[in-house]
């Protein structure tokens, strides 16, 4: 039996999750863990002086949870309840291979997930693009005035830039402006190589 584990980061609604369903869909044996499960409690996040809630810092997150989940799976995934049955046009020698895609964030900025990743993946907007779609999305608790440019907008870029710094980190950026279709074939045909290598 083999796994493969994909990271699927980004910036805040850059299609992400809409990703990860549209791939689970087409793949072998194929589930998602997503980021957000791990949020600790309202209570349990940081407020700065200016009032914000700070979600978008590994702090606002249980991540040794994160792990933890990840590492059960890869132990037993037939035992998580994958769906396993053939998406179309897979090949036979597949049977045996799982994929978990994880989805979220901050993916790439927390070292004990690093060793795990066999393809990391992020996903990008430009702020204009990134500000309109999150302001047609509802969250619980609501984004308060000057939250998008004062938390989270600097957020993305700073754990953008610690992961362009990273020389050793490899990393596929995605242009999350680009067609979900155009983004799901890439990645798709990305993955599918990667588990012709892992059959070799």
């Amino acid at each position: 039996m083999k796994v493969l584990v994909i990271g699927l980061g980004g910036v805040t609604n850059g299609g992400k999750t809409t990703l990860a369903e549209k791939l689970k869909n087409m793949l072998p044996n194929c589930d998602i863990i997503s980021q957000d499960d791990f949020f600790k409690p309202e209570s349990e996040v940081e407020t700065d002086e200016r009032g914000f809630k700070l979600y978008d810092v590994l702090d606002a997150l249980y991540m040794d949870q994160m792990v933890a989940s990840i590492r059960n799976w890869m132990k037993s995934p037939a035992s998580s309840g994958v769906e396993t049955e053939e998406p179309q046009n897979t090949c036979d020698n597949l049977k045996n291979v799982y994929i978990l895609i994880v989805e979220g964030f901050l993916l790439y900025n927390y070292e004990p997930l690093n060793e795990l990743w066999n393809r990391r993946y992020f996903l990008t907007l430009p702020y204009e693009e990134c500000k309109r779609r999150r302001s047609t999305r509802v969250y619980q608790p609501a984004d308060t005035p000057g939250y998008f440019d004062g938390h989270v907008w600097p957020m993305y870029l700073k754990y953008k830039n610690e992961l362009e710094e990273n020389a050793s980190m490899q990393v596929d950026y995605l242009d999350g402006t680009k067609s979900q279709e155009e983004l799901l074939s890439y990645v798709y045909s990305d993955i599918i190589q990667e588990l012709n290598k892992l059959r070799e």
